[in-house]
């Protein structure tokens, strides 16, 4: 007992040193996302010359990231969270060299791979959140994890905006002014991968299994050997952890809801101000960097993804505070209202602006309550893989969000996108308030490790 008193102090100062390090690189990393995200979708029609392909940049990245997100989980296990996270960030670097590839060379498939390379680089700042939870007592677990999420504000916001200065960069360099953002993006990813690789030292997921193998009576291995993992973040071992928690589920069902009601709006969004900026036919015509379209559609999924991130230390103390399960209820009525505004809204620039923040604010509610809920539900020895489970399923979701989202727009329109939507999201919050009523939220949850 005397040890581990003598350990907590440390430990306290590595998870307050581990939530900078990550922080700090999900701002630098974040940058390429909110570019992929506002330029992807005109890129795709204009390298592929089809709207029937403007969905496939957000669907590929959200596809990889549910591929990455089980085998980044299993090497988390066995490796640690900083290879992991850093493992993530190279290939999302490998994927923002070959968008500006794709630019140069008009080769669309080149485009499609560099988007897969960012999603995996998404399934790792998904792991992140994570990471920041692993040394966490459960009275702060919501706040350390959206400290993490926050910090991507600076970095996903700068994204979309770096159109200009990114042209810039391009032509200093002698490439095409839309290759700029994407230049600019890998120098952000090269800094994250080297922040994480020299500073997560600990690892938290290895402490944190250290401390908890201390705790127990038999005392950790002979001899000081380091504490085995579980066998790997399997899909099976994970489902049968979430399977056998209903609090799990809930968390899940939010998380996974929430993430494809975002993706599916926020994809198809670009593409309808395009046409409702430049008329019927803009979406045919350049889109060159300086556009008044461009500017447009940067500004609006800039506030978007403010809504996501700034007020994540808002979400993190409402899920601590409040409860979890009140705080994803909260949040999925934000998403809710959003595709409602955004929906019925759809000829006004401004309304769609709006729409876009408050279902960036409903999925960070949903997202932070259901992601620390989540992580409580399963003990330790299945945390990682249910975590990666998690992720997997967010990818999907928002894969399908994406896929089909461009097909609702070409059926019924940006009305009827954004109310496919809501069914979806009033489906998952009535679940939530049936549990609610059922009394099974509580302001602070574990499962005893």
């Amino acid at each position: 007992m005397a040890t581990t008193s003598r350990a907590e102090p440390d430990v306290r100062q590595v998870q307050r040193r581990t939530v900078l390090l990550l922080g700090s690189a999900q701002l630098l990393s974040a940058i390429v996302t909110g570019a992929t995200v506002s330029i992807g979708s005109l890129l795709a029609v204009d390298l592929s010359g089809s709207e029937a392909w403007a969905g496939s940049v957000a669907t590929m990245m959200t596809l990889a990231a549910a591929l990455a997100a089980l085998p980044l989980a299993s090497l988390a296990e066995r490796r640690g969270r900083r290879i992991s996270l850093a493992t993530g960030l190279a290939a999302a670097l490998a994927g923002a060299l070959l968008i500006v590839v794709s630019v140069v060379t008009g080769i669309f498939v080149f485009l499609v791979l560099g988007a897969a390379g960012v999603g995996v680089g998404t399934a790792a700042n998904l792991q992140a959140r994570f990471a920041a939870v692993d040394l966490a007592d459960a009275e702060h677990r919501g706040r350390s994890l959206s400290a993490v999420v926050w910090a991507i504000t600076v970095g996903a916001v700068a994204g979309p905006n770096l159109v200009q200065p990114g042209a810039v960069v391009g032509q200093s360099l002698g490439l095409p002014p839309i290759a700029g953002p994407f230049v600019i993006s890998a120098a952000g990813l090269l800094l994250a991968c080297g922040l994480l690789l020299a500073g997560l030292r600990p690892d938290p997921l290895i402490l944190a299994r250290q401390l908890a193998a201390r705790a127990q009576p038999a005392g950790p291995p002979a001899g000081g050997a380091p504490v085995p993992a579980p066998a790997g973040g399997s899909l099976a071992r994970g489902l049968r952890a979430v399977r056998h928690a209903p609090a799990a589920i809930l968390a899940l069902a939010a998380v996974v809801g929430a993430h494809a009601m975002m993706v599916g709006v926020m994809s198809m969004t670009p593409l309808h101000l395009q046409a409702l900026v430049a008329g019927p036919h803009g979406v045919h015509g350049s889109h060159a960097a300086g556009s008044d379209a461009l500017v447009i559609i940067g500004f609006t999924i800039s506030l978007h993804i403010a809504g996501m991130f700034a007020l994540s230390p808002v979400m993190g103390w409402l899920t601590d505070k409040l409860g979890r399960t009140q705080t994803i209820a909260l949040g999925l009525a934000t998403l809710l209202a959003a595709v409602l505004v955004a929906g019925f809204g759809q000829g006004s620039t401004a309304a769609v602006a709006v729409g876009l923040v408050l279902l960036g604010v409903g999925w960070s509610a949903s997202t932070i309550a259901g992601s620390t809920l989540l992580a409580e539900s399963v003990s330790q020895k299945d945390r990682v893989a249910v975590q990666g489970v998690s992720d997997m399923m967010m990818g999907v979701a928002g894969a399908v969000g994406g896929a089909v989202s461009g097909l609702v727009l070409s059926w019924v329109g940006y009305l009827g996108l954004n109310l496919a939507g809501g069914v979806l999201g009033a489906a998952v919050l009535a679940a939530a308030v049936v549990a609610l009523l059922a009394g099974r939220s509580k302001p602070v949850g574990s499962v005893p490790d």
